[in-house]
C-alpha cells in the first residue's frame, strides 16, 4: 500500500468519474471549496458530465450526512481515509508571485500548495486531468499526476495487424477449406494462444486461410470475404470484421483503425444485411465538434440541431445506397426503414435511460467517450441486441480523455477475453489514396 498520502482533486477528475472517492484507498482526499463551486455549475443539463456533477453531489451530502463539522475529516469508509473540504480559498505566496491572475485552477493549486507547507510528513498530490494545471503544478514544484484508475497501460494492440501463424500443416488448412464448422482449436495448438473470437491468417507452405476461433464451438473456422448490402472488404481486416458483425453469439463488438478503414460503414452494411433479424438498427454518436469547438446556435427542432453532428453517419448511408441503382428495391428499403423509424440516426444523449430490446446498436466515434458513459450505454442492452463501438483512439476531441483513458479503449481491456466480445483492429485504410496518405504522414 506504501506510505499514506494526501490527494487534491481537481474539478474534472470528478466530471469525468464521480465514485472517484472510492479509489484513492487509505489516502485522505482534499476538496478546494472552489471545486464544489464549479460542480455547482454543471449540475444542470442533460450531457454526461452534468449527471456526474450531481451524482457526485448526492454521494457527497450521504458521505457528510451525520458529520456536524468537516473540519476534522469525514471517513469515507473502512479501508479507505478520510474527506477534507478545504474553505481557505486565499492563494498561498508561491502561486500569487507566479499567477497574479485570480482563477479556480489557481486556487486549487494553491490548497495543494499550503497542503505541501503544513503536512511535511506526508506526500501531498494534485490529482487533474488537466495537462496545462499540471504544468504550472510542475513549474512550483508541486508533486502532480493524472486521475489513473481507468487508464489502459497496454495500447500496442490498437497499433498492429492480425496476427499470421506460419508454418501450420497444409492438411489442416485443407480441412478447415472443406469443413463447415471448421476444426477443434486442440488440432492447431493455438488454444493458449488465440482469444475468443480472434481473426488471425493460417499459412502453410502452399496455402493460407482466413480464420477465426469461435469459442462457442471450441472450433477454428474459414471466414468468407462476403458481399453484405452491396459492400465488398478489400482486405482481410474487412473480412475479420464482417465476420464477428454477421455472428448473432457475439454482443458486442468493437472496430477500432484510423480514418478511412471503414469502420462505421462496415457496421452499417452488416446491420442492413441483417434488418429483419432486429427491430431496429440505431446509429449513435456524441455531440462533440472537431477540437472540442462548437459550431454556434443552431435553428429548428432537436433533430435539426444535431443533424450537422450526425451527417458522417449520412454520408456512410449514402456510400451504401449508391451502390445500387436509384431505383432499386434495396434503396427503397433503406428510404421505408428511415420513415418507419426501423433505421434511425440520433444524438447518443438521446440513449440514457432507454433499454433497447432486438436492437443492432451502432456507436460511432466511442474514443470521445469515458469508460462510464460506455458502461451507461452497454447496461441499456435488452435481450436479443447486437452492440457495435467503433473509433480512432488517436482523433480525441474530449479534452481530458487520451488514447489510454477513453471508453473505447477500457472497454476493450475489461472484455478481451469474454466469449461475447470480439474486437478488430482496422490497420489499411480504404477510403482513398489520399486519405491513406495523410493518415500515415500528416
Amino acid at each position: 500500500m506504501g506510505k499514506k498520502k494526501n490527494f487534491v482533486l481537481d474539478t474534472n477528475v470528478i466530471l469525468h468519474d464521480y465514485n472517484c472517492l472510492k479509489n484513492f484507498q487509505e489516502n485522505d482526499i482534499y476538496l478546494p471549496i472552489v471545486v464544489l463551486e464549479e460542480l455547482d455549475k454543471f449540475k444542470k443539463g442533460n450531457e454526461q458530465i452534468n449527471y456526474n456533477a450531481r451524482e457526485f453531489v448526492r454521494e457527497l451530502d450521504e458521505i457528510t450526512a451525520d458529520c456536524r463539522s468537516l473540519k476534522d475529516g469525514v471517513s469515507l469508509g473502512e479501508g479507505l481515509g478520510k474527506l477534507y473540504i478545504v474553505v481557505d480559498n486565499l492563494p498561498s505566496k508561491r502561486v500569487q508571485e507566479a499567477f497574479m491572475e485570480r482563477k479556480p485552477d489557481h486556487d486549487i493549486l494553491s490548497v495543494a500548495d499550503k497542503l505541501l507547507e503544513k503536512d511535511k510528513e506526508t506526500p501531498t498530490i494534485l490529482v487533474t486531468k488537466d495537462v496545462n494545471l499540471r504544468m504550472k503544478a510542475r513549474s512550483l514544484g508541486i508533486p502532480c499526476e493524472d486521475y489513473i484508475t481507468d487508464k489502459v497501460t497496454n495500447v500496442d494492440v490498437f497499433q498492429k495487424e492480425n496476427e499470421v501463424f506460419e508454418g501450420i500443416d497444409s492438411a489442416l488448412i485443407d480441412r478447415i477449406y472443406s469443413s463447415k464448422e471448421g476444426i477443434d482449436i486442440a488440432e492447431l495448438g493455438l488454444k493458449t494462444v488465440v482469444k475468443p473470437n480472434e481473426c488471425f491468417i493460417l499459412k502453410s507452405d502452399r496455402s493460407s486461410v482466413l480464420a477465426r476461433y469461435n469459442p462457442f464451438t471450441h472450433s477454428v473456422g474459414r471466414v468468407n470475404k462476403s458481399k453484405h448490402y452491396g459492400i465488398e472488404p478489400r482486405n482481410a481486416e474487412q473480412s475479420f470484421a464482417f465476420e464477428v458483425l454477421n455472428d448473432p453469439d457475439i454482443k458486442l463488438v468493437a472496430l477500432t483503425g484510423k480514418a478511412g478503414t471503414g469502420k462505421t460503414l462496415l457496421a452499417l452494411a452488416s446491420a442492413l444485411a441483417q434488418q429483419n433479424e432486429y427491430k431496429q438498427i440505431l446509429l449513435a454518436r456524441p455531440i462533440v465538434a472537431l477540437s472540442n469547438k462548437d459550431i454556434g446556435f443552431l435553428p429548428g427542432d432537436a433533430n435539426e440541431k444535431v443533424a450537422p453532428y450526425m451527417q458522417p453517419l449520412f454520408d456512410n448511408l449514402n456510400v451504401i445506397k449508391r451502390q445500387f441503382q436509384a431505383s432499386a428495391a434495396e434503396v427503397k428499403r433503406i428510404d421505408d426503414m428511415q420513415k418507419s423509424e426501423q433505421l434511425v440516426i440520433e444524438a447518443l444523449a438521446f440513449i440514457r435511460g432507454r433499454s433497447l430490446s432486438e436492437v443492432y446498436c451502432i456507436i460511432d466515434e466511442a474514443q470521445n467517450l469515458t469508460p462510464h458513459e460506455i458502461k451507461t450505454i452497454i447496461t441499456r442492452a435488452g435481450e436479443g441486441t447486437k452492440m457495435v463501438f467503433t473509433g480512432d483512439i488517436q482523433q480525441i476531441d474530449q479534452p481530458y480523455l487520451d488514447s489510454q483513458s477513453n471508453g473505447l479503449v477500457y472497454m476493450i481491456d475489461k472484455m478481451s477475453g469474454q466469449d461475447i466480445f470480439a474486437h478488430v483492429n482496422l490497420v489499411k485504410g480504404e477510403r482513398s489514396a489520399l486519405s491513406e496518405l495523410a493518415s500515415n504522414l500528416l
